[in-house]
């Protein structure tokens, strides 16, 4: 049996899964959710009620929260690329990065889209203020790391590279890279040019009509 996996397209976490999962080639029968199938979302509630996605099942497990699917797939369905380093110092450095990117890219730029979902008297412009200016920090921070290094860990694609892919795509839509963080940018167009993560936004251009603050005309 596949492993399965609950997810759409556009979503920045379910392309962080989806990047690991095309690295290695690793198959999977891919349930697409959608808000007007209520049969699928009934299965996603019914395995997590949280109703958040990625969603992986196999073998009768429900494994949730995209970092741990991958560490999941690392272990029951291991392939060339080792997206998580065997040596425990290394995958310190791994999770540590891919940390970063989850906490102070993708939570920060998230809060910028999401507000711009609420009606004009919800909105919180001192919350969006302060996710633009922790953008900035981290782009600072990540562009004197990137200086002497080729992935988000050093030279080798891990698990930290799969997150920094989406997150790094979606947030430059949001606020954009300034163009001083020239490592920044340089790492950006690496991430996009990595078949495995390529592929996934190919299968995202169909939606990009939904994003809230308008999807720029290129990438």
């Amino acid at each position: 049996m596949m492993p399965t996996l609950y997810a759409h397209p556009f979503s920045s976490y379910c392309q962080k899964v989806l990047t690991a999962l095309y690295e290695n080639g690793t198959p999977f029968e891919y349930r697409v959710l959608a808000h007007d199938d209520p049969q699928l979302m009934r299965e996603l509630a019914a395995l997590w009620p949280m109703k958040r996605f990625p969603v992986l099942v196999d073998a009768g497990r429900t494994v949730i929260e995209a970092t741990i699917i991958i560490e999941y797939l690392g272990l029951y369905y291991p392939g060339p690329v080792a997206l998580l380093p065997d040596d425990p110092r290394a995958a310190i450095d791994v999770r540590m990065m891919d940390r970063f990117f989850d906490n102070y890219v993708s939570t920060p730029q998230q809060r910028i889209v999401f507000d711009a979902l609420r009606p004009e008297a919800d909105r919180d412009p001192r919350g969006v203020a302060d996710a633009r200016a922790m953008l900035d920090t981290a782009y600072a921070w990540l562009d004197a790391k990137m200086a002497d290094r080729e992935w988000a860990a050093g030279e080798c694609f891990s698990l930290a590279d799969c997150g920094a892919a989406p997150f790094l795509f979606y947030a430059d839509w949001t606020h954009r890279i300034d163009p001083s963080f020239a490592n920044v940018i340089a790492y950006r167009k690496r991430l996009l040019a990595r078949p495995s993560f390529a592929r996934a936004v190919d299968e995202a251009r169909p939606y990009r009509s939904f994003f809230p603050l308008g999807a720029p005309d290129r990438d």
